[in-house]
């Protein structure tokens, strides 16, 4: 890697620096929180004696670095670029595979109450937050999407969330004929360690997530409540049917909650009608109130 050059990138975060190569330096991501859990990375446990360094990632191009508040980065950021460049031009091992056995990625099925949707789960994490796609259009930050829109045409949905891919399906197709193609294509992608959503897209959801929930801070104790128990009565049970529920509104004077669905819980009438009538039953109950009524719109 003589040839290697490496840039300083800025982040949204002032705590992290991305040095930046020309060329791809591993496949896959690693990312390492101490000196110990960089054993199979000779180049991060180099960084940890840096006493600044708190965590180190390494990604396809790039290694990004994460600070204690101790000093800033500008003061130091330009000296560990070159111990980082001078490392990789010696060509040693950036990441270490040998003794370590690579662990196997499995996917497994899931139907849910929805009928057009199938939950396709997998043996890691896939993605820290929500994000869902419509459309072809939206996925230009999320290649795997995209990838999954166009091998599988009659795909209407995909939802993302932790560790599992809600599929949305046209109903002109049977999921007996297309859930082993569709699972053995999602396996090979995330063994192969392709990208699944680039990572200023990730930020983007996080990012529109929070705002939406600042949004419904309210000091109306009864959405508290109501929030509440959704998180802890209601969500769970959705997120393992493949979708996911979002408070929005309640009126004191009418005692009508609304609510927004999204993945398996979305787009089907009937799994729709009967979530619908189960957040009511829970929250009359929970809450001691009969006129509550709910509303529950599809994301």
């Amino acid at each position: 890697m003589t040839d290697i050059t490496l840039s300083v990138q800025p982040t949204s975060s002032p705590d992290i620096i991305k040095l930046e190569a020309n060329k791809a330096l591993v496949k896959g991501s690693y990312e390492y929180k101490n000196i110990d859990e960089a054993r199979n990375s000779p180049l991060a446990k180099e960084l940890f004696y840096l006493p600044f360094v708190k965590t180190v990632y390494i990604s396809s191009n790039f290694i990004a670095l994460k600070r204690f508040p101790i000093i800033e980065w500008k003061d130091v950021q330009e000296e560990v670029a070159q111990q980082v460049l001078l490392y990789l031009q010696s060509g040693r091992e950036i990441v270490s595979t040998e003794g370590e056995q690579k662990k196997v990625i499995s996917v497994y099925t899931e139907t849910t109450p929805n009928p057009s949707v199938m939950k396709f789960v997998a043996n890691k994490r896939l993605v820290p937050t929500i994000i869902e796609y419509k459309h072809i259009k939206e996925t230009d930050e999320a290649p795997m999407a995209k990838a999954l829109f166009t091998q599988f045409p009659f795909i209407e949905e995909v939802f993302f969330d932790d560790n599992y891919i809600s599929v949305t399906k046209k109903d002109n197709k049977e999921w007996a004929m297309v859930t082993p193609n569709i699972r053995e294509f999602i396996k090979n992608y995330l063994s192969e360690g392709h990208t699944l959503i680039s990572s200023s897209e990730i930020k983007r959801h996080q990012q529109a997530t929070q705002e939406r929930l600042l949004s419904m801070v309210t000091t109306d104790e009864v959405s508290k409540q109501i929030v509440a128990i959704i998180d802890e009565f209601v969500k769970p049970a959705v997120a393992s049917d493949g979708g996911n529920i979002q408070f929005i509104s309640y009126n004191p004077e009418t005692h009508y909650v609304e609510v927004i669905l999204q993945g398996a819980c979305s787009g089907c009438p009937s799994s729709t009608l009967t979530l619908k009538k189960g957040i009511e039953v829970i929250l009359k109950d929970k809450l001691q109130n009969p006129y509550i009524s709910v509303n529950a719109l599809n994301g």
